[in-house]
This record gives C-alpha cells, structure tokens and sequence, in this order.
C-alpha cells in the first residue's frame, strides 16, 4: 500500500520500497515525536495494504439504517439470551465493576453484546490496513484516523505487540469490547490483575475497561437514561439529539411542545430522540446517561439498542432467577 516498487524476481536486485509521500511524512512526525525508528516504521508501512471494502464500509455504517432495521440485529431473543449467560457467567465480576465504577450490569453486558456479541466476534481486519486505509484514503475523517494510527504505534510498542497481524474492526477497534487505539491506552484497564491488560483475552479486563470508560464520560449512578415522550407542533425538532450534552430542560422541552407521561423533574437537563419506525417516529427524552453512551458510538440508534438490550437481559434474568 505505501510503495509502488515490485517484489523483486529471482536473480533480481531487490529494490528498496518508497512510502507515499503522505505517509513518509508521517513516518518522519513519529520518528521526531516519538522517538520511533524510520527503517522499523518504513517496514511496517510496506506492509500496510489499502483495503477498498473499508471505506465502503465506513462510508455505509450499519446505524444510517432506519431504527426499525437496525434494532432487531441486537435486540432479540440469542443476543438477550447470550446477555443472560454472559451475565451468569461473569456475575462477580460485573457486580464489583457496579460496586466500583457505578455502572449496571445489563449495561455493561449490553455494551459488549452489541460491540462484539459477547466477544464471540471481534473483527477479522488487519487493525493496520483499516486505519492506515481510512487515514490516508479517506479525506471525511482522515484527521481523527491518523491519531489513531499514531496511538495504535504506540500501543504496539508499549506492548510488544505484532501490529501487522492484530484484527479487530473496519474502524480499527480492538478486542471485546472494541476499543479505539486511543481509548484503549487512556481507558482500558487491569481488572482480573493479574499485572497487564489485555481486551481480547480477558474479559474480566473488557468489563472494567468498559466500566471504566462510562464512569470517565460521567456516568450518573442510579439516574435514568431515558424515557418515552411525545411531540406536537414543529419546534421540538430544535431538541433534537445533536451529539451534545443535554441543553434542554424537561420544562423548556415542554415549551418546545415535548412532553413526557413520566414524572420528571423540570429542571432535569434532557435531549430528543427521534426513531424511525414502519407505522411513524417514536420520541424519547434522552438524559445525561444516554449521552455518556454515545460517547462509546455518537449514534442514537447504537445508545438506544444498548439500552433496550440492556433492560431485556435483566427482565430475562430476573424472570430465570424466580
């Protein structure tokens, strides 16, 4: 991907491989910055392949489809059943992560039931080709790829890690819980401590990790993440969820004609959720703890799927547990 000269034939000199300019450059950021060496990244660059089925892709991310498309792939009966026993399975683990970082079981189940199926399928692309091929190949985002090109290098070193052969997303997140490179260096964690971390072999190290990174963005402990609501008029689509954290109150929400038959308090900061259902949109009002979840994933289709998914794992358990 970063040369153009042939394999060499036999009998042939071989020659030596040219990165792209834009990717030389980079190479020369690292050495300066960090201290890397030029031979070592110009080898693991030569082995760096463009991948056109990333940007395809990333360009057609499974949360554009239409909430009633993209909520049956996480929310039915194997994914809340694969919750259940993953639940039973890691129980201790799950309830010290609550007692520790203040985040629910369910949720923390539900995280990586969606990410990664319970850790059974965590990504079968070269993290290198995926976030060499989106930094380089891929204009729309290529500034945050690079970071995290730059942190996966340094996660590689730090850990003593194969960079060519690590697989994970098209998006290049790693492991169970499907970690950006960057998350992973800031918000992963030693939790079965045994003196490393390690998201792809131990779960244990998921579930903190994952605790540990929805307490980081602010988790509220015990405080609801969202409830059903009701629009009138046209001025609620100004509440609409946005990416930002919550801006309206529950009582200037009202006024915006968005109404809740929950008893909330009015000064409650919330945020608008709009699903596309067959029959019409459903609302919700979206409360901090349902940001701090796209913080994991910025769509609402992803943090809604976790919580609906999370609220059926527990109602199975609980009805198994009577």
């Amino acid at each position: 991907m970063v040369g153009s000269a042939a394999a060499s034939a036999p009998g042939v000199a071989a020659v030596t491989v040219q990165p792209r300019p834009e990717i030389g450059a980079f190479i020369g950021e690292m050495v300066e910055r960090h201290g890397f060496k030029q031979a070592e990244l110009e080898s693991i660059f030569g082995g760096a392949q463009f991948q056109p089925a990333i940007i395809k892709a990333i360009s057609q991310p499974a949360t554009s489809r239409p909430w009633y498309e993209y909520r049956p792939v996480f929310i039915n009966p194997r994914r809340i059943a694969g919750g259940v026993a993953f639940w039973n399975s890691y129980a201790t683990t799950l309830a010290r992560a609550r007692k520790e970082f203040g985040i629910p079981e369910e949720i923390i189940a539900a995280v990586i039931g969606v990410e990664t199926n319970y850790g059974t399928q965590t990504g079968k692309h070269r993290v290198l080709d995926a976030l060499t091929t989106l930094a380089f190949d891929y204009p729309k985002r290529s500034g945050f790829f690079r970071n995290e090109l730059e942190q996966y290098l340094l996660l590689g070193r730090e850990r003593g890690a194969d960079m060519l052969n690590i697989k994970g997303s098209y998006a290049g997140a790693t492991g169970i819980p499907q970690f950006m490179p960057s998350s992973y260096r800031r918000y992963a964690i030693d939790f079965d401590g045994d003196g490393k971390v390690d998201l792809s072999g131990s779960t244990a190290d998921a579930i903190g990790s994952v605790a540990n990174y929805l307490k980081s963005f602010g988790w509220e402990t015990g405080k609801t993440i969202a409830i059903p609501a009701l629009v009138s008029g046209e001025n609620y689509r100004e509440a609409l969820f946005a990416g930002s954290k919550p801006l309206y109150t529950v009582e200037e929400m009202r006024k915006l004609g968005v109404t809740s038959p929950a008893d909330v308090p009015s000064d409650r900061q919330a945020t608008l959720v709009e699903l596309a259902n067959t029959a019409g949109n459903e609302y919700w009002l979206g409360f901090n703890n349902f940001f701090v979840i796209t913080r994991y994933n910025r769509s609402v289709h992803y943090a809604m799927s976790v919580l609906q998914l999370a609220e059926e794992i527990r109602a199975a358990r609980n009805s198994d547990l009577r």
